[in-house]
């Protein structure tokens, strides 16, 4: 990989790393003002609602100027939303303000990756950041279980510190406080990104224009052959992965008897499979095989379903040392069976995104192909999620939940396969077979 590649990474993953460790932190925070139950997921959609509201515009944001001035740009403003939140505005309202800036960092982000590196590095290079990704993720979600924990926060409320010390009174204010450092960390790594040297021409700003040139890029992604299954993998994906996040957290909760910094934990045990997959992905799937995963997707349905059968009173209760701590069996299988799927997740899904990147790229341009994709893999996650708050509003038992959420990736995943079937068949009935190669 090309210098500048990693520099990327740096900066993607200390950005990544304070947003998902900030939502423990709104969550910590909707607690302590005794919020109903029902708003946690809607943390998420807040966040991720200028994905959807903005997909028209940030594209030709991201590529008006160089990527990593882009990059510099938004994570500003995530800072921001991290600041308000730290002065007490509504969590939702302030998460939101860090999703607006997510949302024009995304294109960025992704569209470098088609502008710096050839298209056979592309799945490799997704390796690369989703591992990255996920394991930002993964210290995130500990990270800001570990900041809200009794231990850390007493020590940090302890401190005093000039001009701030009136202003931090709680545990999820303290953690806000170390995290706006990260942010501040990811804004100096961006400032060292190398301009690729790729230049579109001059970006329309109307909006009107604007709306209607991602509407037709929007229809040339989703009637392209490649692109439509690759972007249906994606859409379902994302939507799901969002909503899993906050199911094993009730899970944790109802049938495991643990609260949400311990909970926080198991998040993270299920994003060290996906970056163990990503990982695998990355080094024995070429892009020309790119659609040969498919099944990991309906493998994956199947194994969430399986959690819906877990009782923790299955397992006698016995601890077993690992690396000097005492881990009760239970937890052990729990975490085995929560990186298996993070793993089939991982696998699947990076292989979609370098094919998906390749036909964007191909199709448009950078920016405008992963604004398309952020507009549909996010327009998935508000589904999901307001289905999800829906579901817990009526205190529908979370197996039940569990069931139809794994039932439904199954499903849908097996109509995309069948698609992919009926498009190839199409393809040796018009001897056009070549055509559906990367």
């Amino acid at each position: 990989m090309k210098r500048g590649f990693y520099t990327i990474m740096a900066a993607q993953f200390f950005s990544s790393l304070a947003d998902n460790a900030l939502l423990i932190a709104a969550i910590a925070l909707l607690v302590e003002r005794r919020a109903a139950d029902w708003m946690t997921p809607l943390l998420k959609l807040f966040f991720v609602l200028s994905y959807v509201l903005l997909a028209a515009f940030v594209g030709a944001f991201a590529d008006s100027m160089p990527k990593g001035r882009v990059m510099f740009i938004t994570n500003t403003i995530k800072i921001a939303g991290c600041i308000l939140m730290f002065l007490g505005m509504h969590p939702l309202l302030s998460y939101a303000v860090v999703g607006f800036g997510a949302a024009a960092y995304s294109p960025a982000k992704y569209g470098i990756l088609t502008e710096l590196l050839p298209a056979e590095d592309l799945v490799a290079a997704n390796g690369w950041i989703e591992g990255l990704t996920v394991g930002s993720i993964i210290l995130g979600t500990v990270l800001g279980g570990i900041l809200i924990s009794p231990k850390i926060s007493g020590m940090l409320l302890s401190f005093e510190v000039p001009l701030t010390s009136d202003s931090i009174a709680t545990p999820a204010q303290a953690a806000i406080s170390i995290i706006a450092l990260i942010y501040l960390i990811a804004a100096f790594v961006n400032l060292h990104i190398v301009d690729t040297g790729a230049h579109y021409p001059h970006q329309e700003r109307n909006p009107a224009k604007l709306i209607t040139d991602f509407a037709t890029c929007y229809r040339t992604l989703w009637h392209d052959r490649l692109g439509q299954i690759s972007l249906a993998v994606t859409t379902l994906f994302w939507g799901a992965g969002a909503t899993l996040q906050f199911i094993v957290l009730k899970w944790a909760a109802q049938v495991l008897g643990l609260d949400l910094s311990k909970g926080a934990i198991l998040q993270a045990v299920v994003a060290v499979g996906v970056a163990l997959g990503a990982m695998l992905a990355a080094a024995r799937v070429p892009l020309k095989k790119s659609l040969c995963v498919l099944p990991y997707g309906v493998a994956m349905g199947a194994a969430v379903m399986m959690l819906a059968l877990f009782r923790r009173d299955y397992f006698p209760d016995v601890d077993l040392v690992l690396l000097g701590q005492h881990i009760p069996l239970y937890m052990l299988f729990t975490s085995a069976f929560l990186i298996m799927i993070g793993a089939m997740a991982g696998y699947f899904v990076v292989p979609m995104n370098a094919l998906l990147q390749h036909r964007g790229h191909v199709l448009m341009s950078a920016g405008h192909s992963i604004a398309v994709q952020n507009f549909n893999e996010n327009l998935s996650v508000l589904t999901m999620l307001c289905l999800y708050a829906v579901l817990v509003r009526f205190d529908l038992n979370v197996r039940t939940v569990i069931v139809l959420f794994g039932g439904f990736v199954c499903s849908t995943m097996l109509l995309v396969m069948r698609k992919h079937q009926r498009n190839e068949r199409l393809f040796h009935a018009m001897g056009l077979l070549g055509e559906t190669k990367p």
